[in-house]
């Protein structure tokens, strides 16, 4: 057997200038590197190469990682290595083109140039410092994504329109003289109370003492005559108490009216069964007018009480008539519908729900035809977002989303003693705030 050695062009590997046990087994070595072991070696010679490549690995990888050090600290430093090719590789700083400004190369290039034909990955036993400054690193970046994001955040919000704060209305102080000069004698407050029992836990009757009218008109009390509240009652400022309500349905619509001096007559009803068994109607007279309180219909959800309504309408409108071919009429109640666009919030939204539909405000349209007059449209002709209802959902009161449901409608013969129609918004209790009639009689 002829002796052999490793070309020029060998891995420069501990090994490799030991004999060669046959030529077969040394055609596997490359210059690039050994691509197969040789097969016939003993244990304990395949122990000892093993561990010699093991550490010419290490070595290569810890020489590495030493000039990638030195090149962070002084990039002008530059150390030589023996690669497996068994030339010298030397890291050096580049040039970028079109300009002369010299930058340190990436880290993974830098592994690249050190063992072109080795080592493809990054070491993974990184030196203290070295992790730490990789650490601080990822933490800027970090910093500096959330910065990019809370200011893109806040730039965003910036776009973002505020929502328009709300439209309140501001009822003005009492006019307490008519337009032909004489002072106001007669005092009319009328509320939807949405339950009596409830309104009166809710004070209302406090507000009632202070606002002191001469007759208080209350709609929808729920509640029968034999279940009213102990606390109204016997109220002494009002001896005279007449109420109406549901003969069928317990709980459901009902009117009453609260009089500090005695009416000629007290009626109830308009004279049709179909109408007067829901207690909708109390009529007191007067001497010089007819007060009518009333609590109509409402055409429900779905309008499935539309055609009840507007038969309601044609006999309500005769009975007022009739009333008014023999004294002034002073009517007043939750008419349940916003006769203008100007009367609600949304009109465009509602044209399809009940208290706006066309039917509905065509039947409040006929009733001023009649000879009747809407007092708080005559005295403030222009005035948007006064509301008389909102409902319990979505904040609407808070944020003036509401409906002018109630109203105070006059006999045309009365309008020269007509002193102010008032919109009491700030009175809490219910679901509906109440309003007041000055008016000269």
């Amino acid at each position: 057997m002829s002796r052999l050695t490793i070309s020029d062009k060998a891995p420069n590997l501990a090994w490799s200038n030991q004999r060669l046990p046959n030529k077969r087994k040394w055609e596997a070595v490359h210059p690039a590197g050994i691509k197969r072991r040789p097969v016939n070696l003993s244990p304990d010679r395949k122990r000892r190469r093993l561990d010699q490549n093991e550490e010419q690995t290490n070595r290569i990888e810890s020489e590495a990682q030493e000039e990638m050090d030195t090149s962070v600290r002084s990039p002008s430093s530059a150390k030589r290595y023996v690669g497996t090719d068994g030339e010298s590789t030397r890291v050096k700083q580049t040039l970028i083109k079109g300009s002369g400004v010299q930058q340190t190369p990436s880290c993974k290039r830098k592994w690249e140039a050190v063992n072109p034909a080795g080592i493809r990955r990054r070491p993974v036993n990184l030196s203290p410092d070295r992790k730490r400054r990789r650490l601080d690193l990822h933490g800027e970046q970090a910093t500096r994504d959330i910065t990019q994001r809370n200011t893109a955040s806040t730039k965003k919000a910036k776009k973002t329109k505020e929502p328009e704060a709300p439209i309140l209305y501001e009822d003005p102080p009492d006019k307490l003289t008519s337009k032909d000069g004489r002072s106001a004698n007669m005092k009319i407050t009328s509320w939807n109370v949405d339950g009596l029992r409830a309104w009166v836990k809710k004070n209302g009757l406090d507000w009632v003492r202070e606002e002191s009218p001469d007759v208080l008109c209350l709609q929808e009390t729920k509640c029968s005559e034999k279940a009213l509240p102990a606390d109204i009652t016997s109220m002494p400022e009002y001896p005279h108490k007449y109420w109406a309500a549901s003969d069928e349905k317990e709980g459901y619509s009902g009117v009453a009216m609260l009089c500090k001096t005695e009416p000629l007559k007290v009626t109830y009803g308009i004279g049709k069964e179909e109408h007067d068994k829901e207690g909708r109607v109390i009529t007191a007279e007067f001497p010089n007018i007819y007060l009518v309180t009333t609590y109509v219909p409402n055409a429900s959800k779905g309008l499935v009480r539309l055609d009840y309504r507007k038969t309601w309408d044609v006999d309500f409108r005769a009975y007022l008539s009739e009333l008014d071919m023999q004294k002034p009429v002073v009517l007043c109640g939750d008419l349940n519908v916003a006769h203008q666009e100007i009367d609600l919030k949304n009109p465009k939204g509602n044209k399809k729900n009940a208290g706006f539909t066309p039917e509905e405000r065509e039947g409040f349209s006929q009733l001023l035809e009649a000879g009747f007059v809407d007092s708080f449209r005559e005295l403030y002709p222009d005035q948007a977002n006064a509301y008389t209802f909102w409902t319990y959902m979505m904040n609407s009161r808070s944020k003036n989303v509401g409906w002018r449901l109630d109203y105070f409608v006059l006999s045309s013969s009365l309008l020269p003693g007509l002193c102010d129609s008032k919109i009491r918004n700030k009175a809490m209790g219910s679901d509906h705030c109440p309003i007041t009639l000055h008016i000269a009689v």
